[in-house]
């Protein structure tokens, strides 16, 4: 089952395959994975709300927001290697990186409020048109999902996955990488490649579903897409918020 490749992680092909050996009465649709996207995005909205709410009421929302962090990050590990719950672990998900959201979106406002007022509003705006100039992209194969693109996507995934994580390490040592935080040039340019690499990541995402409908894949496996576009799109928000932080810092 090579088509199914998908940079993002939660969307490979070894769980697909997992899921396509035996005969399922129901299966997986396009139109059934999107509207479970759309419940899950309801949900992450709601969270998202809350925290911004919470925030800007001046409660202190760090401890919650990394705890919601972590939740997030243990869900999705949960659903990748079990599937088969995304219904219950979605939702679960959704839920947590709502308010996840919330919270790094409240911080960010508050700290380019003067400097870069609607900054939030900005990076809302552009995921939703990037996200629908990738589908459009997609739907009318101006881009195609080849083998190659496939490739050359998951590879510069992987790296920028690795990358972070050998950054976190060092932050966690005192150690600092300038220009992923800072407005530099070269900080720019590195967040600009890596908006660009999450909305290509949605190209294979689509793909996944559209392929997994297409060969049968059982009904869970609509709610296990609709997470792991969830994830890519959520990825993509911070990326674009991040980048807006670093052209706000140049001003």
């Amino acid at each position: 089952m090579s088509f199914f490749k998908s940079g993002n992680p939660t969307l490979s092909e070894k769980i697909f395959d997992r899921t396509m050996g035996t005969q399922h009465a129901e299966v997986m649709t396009v139109r059934g994975t999107l509207n479970k996207f759309g419940i899950l995005f309801i949900l992450t909205l709601g969270t998202a709300g809350l925290a911004w709410k919470m925030a800007n009421d001046g409660v202190n929302i760090t401890t919650y927001m990394w705890v919601a962090v972590f939740a997030a990050l243990g869900i999705a590990v949960l659903t990748t290697f079990k599937p088969q719950l995304a219904n219950y672990t979605g939702p679960l998900y959704a839920l947590a990186k709502g308010f996840a959201l919330g919270g790094i979106s409240a911080f960010y406002n508050y700290r380019f409020d003067k400097i870069a007022p609607g900054i939030i509003t900005q990076a809302v705006t552009i995921t939703f048109g990037v996200a629908l100039a990738m589908f459009a992209l997609y739907h009318f194969r101006i881009i195609k999902a080849t083998e190659r693109f496939k490739s050359i996507v998951i590879t510069a995934t992987v790296g920028i996955f690795f990358f972070y994580l050998i950054a976190l390490v060092l932050g966690a040592f005192g150690v600092t990488i300038p220009f992923l935080h800072e407005g530099s040039t070269i900080g720019i340019i590195f967040s600009l490649f890596v908006v660009g690499l999450a909305a290509l990541n949605l190209i294979l995402d689509f793909d996944m579903i559209e392929q997994g409908a297409a060969q049968g894949a059982p009904k869970y496996m609509e709610w296990y897409g609709a997470f792991g576009l969830l994830v890519t799109i959520a990825w993509l928000y911070l990326e674009i918020l991040r980048l807006l932080a670093k052209l706000s810092d140049r001003k």
